[in-house]
């Protein structure tokens, strides 16, 4: 479905993207992380087709994209995209007169159930209503790819879970390749399939959601009993207090666990901190396309 081959974005002299070469074969919900400033808006505006790449090639389904060549289908929304003035209600006759592939029956479902006002103008509703009246929009169009950068923005929780929920429902009614950037690393986790991890333009993993939760894990105890047992493990941190040592790793492999050493299973945010942000003495470098 979408393929990113040696793709590299140049500004001057840095490299917002630099060589990422990533294989999308198939429908699913994709969470793309990154600290402030990887690439991810980068890398989302060079699939949709508006920025070009400097180097490489990026394929979707089939096509090669460039900014003469804008994908048809492909739906990219950005945080704090704007709409037209005019009342929900007519942003949905709109989309449905200009998209033949606009579900309108899926739009007005999720207008009622989270409870949007039909009858305000866009510019009336708040911060979070806008982005979820432009997500309902975005998701109702059957597009082969649905790109959504930040689209939390501005949600409170509440709106952060109907927010999951409402990615699950349309991916249900519509599978589809449906990539979201976002900073709320655990909430995505309850809706995401994999997992693609930027930072500093280069594409540091890509991977499925139940790969990471058999591999990432931490051993915790002294000193004198951890180090010798992750010699030969992929150790992507250590966080060290005194004598002890919290050894966070990914590996498919796990040793056998002496008396008065721990080990417990590694949360997402947990493991995007050490692979991007963690202590690197003894880091090992990662397979960007783990299964």
């Amino acid at each position: 479905m979408i393929e990113l081959n040696n793709v590299t974005k140049r500004y001057g002299k840095q490299d917002a993207i630099d060589q990422v070469s990533l294989d999308i074969p198939q429908s699913g919900i994709y969470c793309l992380l990154g600290r402030n400033g990887a690439g991810k808006t980068t890398l989302l505006k060079m699939l949709a087709g508006r920025v070009p790449a400097t180097e490489g090639q990026i394929m979707i389904d089939g096509k090669k994209i460039s900014p003469g060549k804008m994908p048809e289908d492909v739906n990219y929304i950005e945080s704090g995209a704007v709409q037209f003035n005019l009342r929900v209600s007519k942003l949905i006759d709109m989309a449905a007169e200009l998209q033949p592939n606009f579900d309108r029956e899926f739009a007005e479902e999720m207008i009622a159930r989270f409870e949007l006002d039909y009858k305000k103008k866009f510019e009336k509703l708040s911060l979070g209503m806008k982005t979820m009246v432009t997500t309902i929009l975005a998701l109702a169009n059957k597009s082969k790819v649905v790109l959504l950068d930040e689209p939390v923005l501005g949600f409170d929780a509440i709106m952060r879970h109907q927010f999951n929920t409402l990615l699950l429902d349309s991916y249900q009614a519509h599978p589809r390749v449906i990539i979201v950037s976002t900073h709320l690393i655990d909430e995505i986790a309850k809706v995401t399939e994999r997992l693609i991890i930027i930072d500093k333009g280069k594409l540091l993993l890509e991977s499925s959601m139940d790969d990471i939760d058999e591999k990432a894990y931490t051993i915790t105890g002294h000193a004198c009993d951890v180090l010798p047992l992750i010699t030969d493990l992929n150790c992507i941190g250590k966080t060290t207090a005194g004598s002890i040592i919290a050894a966070h790793i990914y590996d498919e492999n796990t040793p056998a666990i002496p008396e008065g050493v721990s080990i417990t299973r590694m949360g997402l945010q947990d493991f995007f901190i050490n692979i991007v942000g963690g202590n690197s003495n003894g880091q090992k470098s990662l397979d960007s396309n783990q299964d």
